[in-house]
Parts: structure tokens; C-alpha cells; sequence
């Protein structure tokens, strides 16, 4: 397969970080609230989580194979849902990785127990913790009902191909001063669980072993992930459950409609647009009365059309969370 060959990119299609915005966010509303320290404890640990994805996220960059990745993505079949940290792509196989970022050693017991051990303060520590492989079993389960109740053929014979034989899971630990240890682990764990420096040494070995004449095209497996896509949706903001901590969720207007009118006017000049690109002056009203504390607010509550949700949705909330009445 000539073509592939040459094709040693690393590809996202899907880069964004919904922790990332919801940091921000978390951080805006930390000076506004009474009780601070149920938020400071999710900003730290929102801030080691992105920061161990940001490893893996590095280590792929610089991967030099040819995959396609998708960052930070969120599936659904009926009730359910599954938050995904990465779908990797590649000719051989597609990786559903669950990316951890625990601070201290890390053991696998003979029962497939996941267990931590850290120092803290000259305090030792040793605790379970939730498994990360049957979380992304879980994915695993979700992902295939999903793929099973698609009717089009071309979805039928994708999925035969990719999921039933090309599928994985990974959990990687991305602690680089962590000691992991699966000695003891059953296989199944033991095999497809990794640090974050010994990711691309794994998939490079399992596409060196992989069967060239079933290697997947770049065209076959950007139609993959097209279909990630298409049926991703929307992450949950769970920042929502702060909205009661504020001392006031109540809007100034005047102080607000200033923000937003100096927003949308310095917005409209970066982006060489008339100012009612940005929003118009009954959407202005919208935006005073409804207590928005989200871009999905604004999509939900149709308060802007969704074209300048996409435009300029983020920073109009954060207009909106920085001048909350204290």
C-alpha cells in the first residue's frame, strides 16, 4: 500500500480540551463564590489531569506513524454515555485510551486491583482506586452498541473490520515519576496497560506485527474518524454545579452591558466584522436577562444563532462569569 506509506502524520481532528475550558471557567468563578474550597480541590485536580494529557498529547505529536486522534470526545447510545480521553487511529488498530495522571506508584494486584501508594507531607499512603480498565471496558461495551444499531451498509462492513478484529483499550498512566507495576496483574490488564513514554514503542511494535496486505488506507481510516465525529456530542459542563456557591447569581446590567457592548465592539474590530456579527442589540437583552454560565446555555436557551455560538460563544461567557455581581 504505496500511498499509506507515506503517510506519517499525526493528524487531530478533534484537539480541543473540554477540561481546559472548563479550568477557566472554574478559576473565574472562584473569586466569586463563599465557599472556596470544594472548588480549589477540582481545579487541582482538573490542572494534574491536563497536564498528564498534555503528555500523551506530546508524545503523539512527535509519534512520526501516520494515525488520526481525537482528543477529549463523548459518545452516547441510548441513556448512556462515555467520555473517551483519546481515539487513536492508525492502519492497524483503533486505541480507545483512558489517560490517568496519579501522583505516586502505581500496582496491579493478581486480582486486578488497582492500587496507589504516595507520600504526602512525611505521610505514607496507600489506597484503592477505581479502576481505570473497567472504565474503559465500559467504553469499549458502549462504543459497541452503538456501532450495532448503525442501518448503513458502509457503517456495517467498517465496523466487521475495525472494531471486531482492530479494537483496543489502553490505560496510560502518564506520571513520569511513577513506578507502575503489573507484575501480578492478570494478562488482559497487564497487556494493555502502559506508562505515557511507552505508548508509541506499543503501537509501533503492534503495527510492525500486523498483517501489511490488512493495513487500513489513509482514506479508510479518515472515514472513521469522520464517524467519531459525526456521532460525538456535546461534553457535559460540570461546572453547572457551582451556579449555587455564587453569592449572588444575579446580574449587574449596567456594569454587564457595558462588558459585553466594549466586548463586542473590540471582538468586531479583530475580526474586521460590523459589530452585529458578534451579537445585535436584542440579543444583547438576552444575554442581560438570561443567567448564562455556559456555551451550551447559549445553544440550549437559542440565545444566540449557532453560528455565533461557534464565533464567539466561549469568550461572551466569560464576559459574562467575569462581571457576576460579588
Amino acid at each position: 500500500m504505496g500511498i499509506f506509506e507515506k503517510f506519517t502524520d499525526t493528524i487531530f481532528l478533534k484537539e480541543e480540551n473540554s477540561l481546559e475550558e472548563q479550568l477557566n471557567k472554574l478559576r473565574i468563578m472562584r473569586d466569586k463564590v463563599v465557599e472556596k474550597e470544594k472548588l480549589e480541590k477540582d481545579i487541582k485536580l482538573l490542572e494534574y489531569g491536563i497536564r498528564g494529557e498534555n503528555e500523551i498529547v506530546f508524545e503523539l505529536k512527535n509519534a512520526n506513524i501516520g494515525m488520526y486522534v481525537l482528543h477529549d470526545i463523548v459518545i452516547k447510545c441510548g441513556d448512556e454515555t462515555a467520555q473517551i480521553d483519546f481515539v487513536i487511529i492508525t492502519s492497524a488498530y483503533i486505541y480507545f485510551v483512558e489517560c490517568k495522571n496519579l501522583f505516586g506508584n502505581v500496582t496491579v494486584d493478581s486480582k486486578g486491583e488497582f492500587v496507589r501508594e504516595y507520600t504526602y507531607l512525611g505521610k505514607n499512603t496507600k489506597e484503592a482506586i477505581y479502576s481505570p480498565y473497567t472504565q474503559a471496558m465500559r467504553h469499549k461495551d458502549l462504543y459497541m452498541k452503538m456501532w450495532s444499531k448503525q442501518k448503513s451498509l458502509l457503517t456495517k462492513l467498517l465496523f466487521e473490520k475495525s472494531v471486531e478484529n482492530n479494537y483496543k483499550t489502553l490505560v496510560v498512566l502518564a506520571n513520569s515519576k511513577g513506578i507502575l507495576n503489573t507484575r501480578y496483574a492478570p494478562k488482559e490488564i497487564r497487556d494493555c496497560t502502559i506508562r505515557s513514554d511507552n505508548l508509541i514503542a506499543y503501537i509501533k511494535k503492534d503495527i510492525a506485527s500486523y498483517d501489511k496486505l490488512l493495513l487500513s488506507s489513509k482514506k479508510e481510516m479518515l472515514q472513521l474518524a469522520n464517524y467519531f465525529i459525526d456521532e460525538s456530542i456535546d461534553k457535559p459542563d460540570y461546572t453547572n454545579k457551582y451556579t449555587y456557591l455564587l453569592e449572588d447569581n444575579s446580574f449587574s446590567d449596567d456594569k454587564l452591558r457595558k462588558a459585553l457592548i466594549e466586548f463586542r465592539t473590540k471582538r468586531a474590530r479583530e475580526k474586521r466584522q460590523r459589530p452585529y456579527y458578534v451579537f445585535n442589540d436584542q440579543e444583547l437583552e438576552k444575554l442581560l436577562k438570561s443567567n448564562v454560565t455556559s456555551v451550551d446555555d447559549l445553544k440550549r436557551k437559542n440565545i444566540l444563532p449557532l453560528v455565533k455560538v461557534n464565533s464567539h460563544g466561549k469568550e461572551i461567557v466569560e464576559v459574562i462569569l467575569a462581571n457576576k455581581r460579588k
